[in-house]
């Protein structure tokens, strides 16, 4: 990785952005750049030859798709190659850290905890990326808790979801003729196309992806008055309460990371601090254990 201290940071960010869409999209154009960061043509084209000239052997013009591919042997110099980086990109996730990762802002007195990432092909990442946006259907081997070693599938990809610390993809699964979460992890090799979707299988079809649930949170009524109290104003909770607006099929990834457990007498409530107020309207989109 070359050293990026003496790079200013509008510099550095759109070396970056050059290295996420060439490796997860697998190719990247001085259009992109000029409206990423509202340039002129010739000003992304001088861009992309400085980061040539930085990173020479790492991308390659192909003349009729109109833009620069990745090299085979492709080695990140300004970004780390994780999947986490296009998908921050993507909106998916607001972390400050990482579009202003180059302003050298990080103070003594802080300490942040890694934690581990997933590991995500972009080879797996771009097809879904395509198949998404063209509409197409991709045979895929997967693998899961009830075929640990992988299982072949026919998939329709429509969104990228990041939800419990890990990516996955919202997709139509031909197997079980319906709109299912798929880990990006735990697909096997390289997803292959196989033509357009059958039928109407795609996000505007995914009609309980387009419903959106009101959840209800409030201090877990087992604590005293004023641990209650306490739990409210960690929560900035107005009159003791807090709607959490989401996606019906985000509900139960949005309670786990919130640490709720729907049978929340099972709890510890100074483990869980919070619960669920309206247990009744959610019972479609939470697996009741």
């Amino acid at each position: 990785m070359l050293d990026i201290t003496p790079l200013p940071w509008d510099t550095l960010a759109r070396y970056r952005l050059i290295e996420i869409l060439a490796l997860w999209e697998g190719r990247v154009a001085s259009s992109q750049l000029g409206k990423a960061f509202g340039i002129g043509r010739q000003q992304a084209q001088k861009v992309l030859k400085q980061y040539r000239t930085l990173a020479p052997d790492n991308l390659t013009y192909d003349e009729s798709r109109k833009g620069f591919l990745p090299a085979d042997d492709f080695s990140p110099q300004f970004t780390r190659g994780r999947v986490e980086e296009y998908l921050h990109l993507l909106g998916s996730d607001h972390d400050l850290d990482s579009p202003f990762a180059g302003l050298g802002l990080g103070a003594a007195d802080t300490e942040s905890l890694p934690l581990p990432s997933r590991e995500v092909s972009p080879k797996v990442v771009r097809e879904l990326v395509k198949a998404s946006r063209l509409g197409l259907r991709l045979e895929v081997n997967y693998a899961s808790f009830s075929s640990p070693t992988g299982e072949d599938r026919i998939i329709v990809p429509h969104t990228l979801v990041f939800a419990s610390r890990r990516w996955h993809v919202r997709a139509f699964c031909e197997k079980h003729l319906a709109f299912r979460d798929f880990v990006l992890s735990r697909f096997r090799g390289i997803p292959e196309p196989c033509g357009d979707m059958l039928g109407e299988h795609g996000g505007n079809q995914d009609s309980q992806w387009h419903a959106y649930v009101e959840v209800k949170l409030i201090p877990d009524q087992r604590l005293p008055q004023a641990e209650r109290e306490l739990v409210a104003r960690d929560y900035r909770m107005e009159h003791g309460e807090l709607l959490l607006r989401c996606r019906g099929p985000l509900v139960l990834y949005a309670l786990r990371e919130l640490g709720v457990n729907p049978n929340h007498s099972e709890v510890d409530p100074r483990a869980q601090q919070i619960e669920i107020a309206n247990r009744e309207a959610l019972a479609e989109w939470i697996r009741w254990t």
